[in-house]
């Protein structure tokens, strides 16, 4: 597959021409936006390679449509590469793509917000600088911290950016989008790892993150951003021969869905990752049933 052409794919991994990792997903104008890190590391090099992110489009969640890069991590030019789990959202007509980067000019990890007009992109730097650079933090772990951002727009318009790598930190945003509008706090989450991705539902926020390492995907519910969160725990089991997972939550047409990542194309692992969708259901309680990896995947929507 090409850019600007579409494959049909049936079952997971639902991308089978490149490695792809780390789901963000946005639903706009009855169309599911797929955006993914992109794993290329040469054949002799067992470590993370990551230049760009992907795009992809969908109307049925079976016959996916590339569209040309619309990001790439030296795009940030404060950016020295690496790219890292992202989250794109959309407000005002304006999308805005949250991404972790390698800081050029100081030691450590950076979250950046590059913006466009379409879904598609391209995605241009909207600061000229980073959004959260490592020496933001004040009580940082270590040169990780700035890691896999998720962003929610609350019903009532206010934004909040959450992130990290072994600690969780949170931030409300201004309503630019590409400030912050208070004070950095912290999450307390069991063996909180990295991977973090927030949506919301009749009331209920919910976290879900990489838990522990190997990473599963657990998740937290509270009814306030401001918690208190109540571990409900593990969501998502490992993923076999891949030590990281970073979860999406999409709902389209009346259904949810959970996109994740696995090792599951040939020659895949932790450094070769793939984009997987299984089905998402809640209890009558709002706690969610565990998502069980399939090969077969979801049907294909009429």
């Amino acid at each position: 597959m090409t850019h600007q052409q579409t494959a049909l794919t049936t079952g997971n991994p639902i991308i089978r021409h490149l490695y792809t990792s780390d789901p963000t997903v946005l639903v706009h104008n009855d169309t599911v936006y797929l955006y993914t890190g992109h794993d290329e590391p040469p054949a002799d090099v067992d470590d993370y390679v990551m230049n760009d992110w992907r795009c992809f489009s969908s109307t049925d969640l079976a016959t996916w449509t590339e569209h040309p890069v619309p990001l790439r991590a030296r795009d940030f030019a404060w950016a020295s590469g690496d790219a890292y789990a992202s989250k794109v959202i959309e407000r005002n007509g304006i999308f805005y793509w949250y991404a972790a980067v390698t800081h050029a000019g100081m030691p450590g990890k950076a979250i950046g917000v590059a913006v466009a007009d379409t879904p598609t992109g391209p995605f241009r730097d909207a600061l000229g600088k980073a959004l959260i650079a490592p020496d933001r933090l004040t009580n940082p772990v270590g040169e990780k911290d700035n890691l896999d951002p998720t962003v929610l727009v609350d019903d009532d318009g206010q934004a909040y950016l959450i992130w990290g790598n072994a600690r969780c930190y949170y931030a409300r945003l201004a309503d630019s989008m590409t400030s912050l509008a208070g004070p950095i706090r912290t999450i307390d989450l069991p063996d909180f790892s990295e991977g973090a991705h927030i949506h919301k539902r009749d009331d209920w926020y919910y976290l879900c993150y990489g838990y522990q390492m190997p990473e599963k995907v657990a998740y937290a519910m509270s009814r306030h951003i401001d918690g208190p969160w109540t571990f409900k725990g593990i969501l998502n089991e490992l993923a076999g021969n891949c030590e990281t997972n970073r979860p999406a939550i999409v709902e389209y047409k009346g259904q949810s869905y959970f996109f994740y990542h696995n090792g599951g194309l040939p020659n895949g692992g932790s450094h070769r990752r793939s984009i997987c969708i299984d089905y998402l259901y809640y209890f009558p309680d709002g706690t969610l049933k565990r998502v069980v990896m399939t090969s077969e995947g979801v049907q294909t929507i009429r």
